[in-house]
């Protein structure tokens, strides 16, 4: 007889996104990209990537560099089978390695969503 396991306590998406540990790319530019699934990038992800340092202030946004992200994801993307996926995107003139994967969107929503990270995240 299968033994059923109790559920203790889970961690969801909507607890990292209010904890300001994943952040949901914006809807509008990823369905520019031609991306149809929400798009969470790891706080990680966010402060390395997306998030403009002063020194590039008035010469780079935010949105620009979600753009670089999700295009270079996109790019990677056609043609992967695989719900994993590891690419590349140059930020102020150096190539970051990023991650990516395609799950649940929370416990309790099967609905597709990606998750971008850094490696070694989890």
């Amino acid at each position: 007889m299968e033994k059923k396991s109790n559920i203790i306590y889970v961690y969801s998406r909507k607890m990292a996104v209010a904890d300001g540990v994943q952040v949901l790319a914006d809807p509008e530019t990823t369905k520019e990209a031609g991306i149809k699934f929400p798009v969470y990038l790891t706080e990680g992800v966010f402060n390395q990537c997306v998030k403009v340092p002063k020194s590039a202030k008035g010469k780079q946004t935010e949105s620009g560099r979600l753009w670089d992200i999700l295009s270079m994801f996109r790019h990677s993307a056609v043609g992967n089978p695989s719900s994993f996926l590891s690419f590349e995107v140059k930020v102020s003139g150096r190539r970051v390695q990023l991650e990516s994967t395609i799950g649940p969107l929370d416990f309790d929503d099967p609905a597709p969503a990606i998750t971008i990270f850094l490696p070694g995240e989890d």
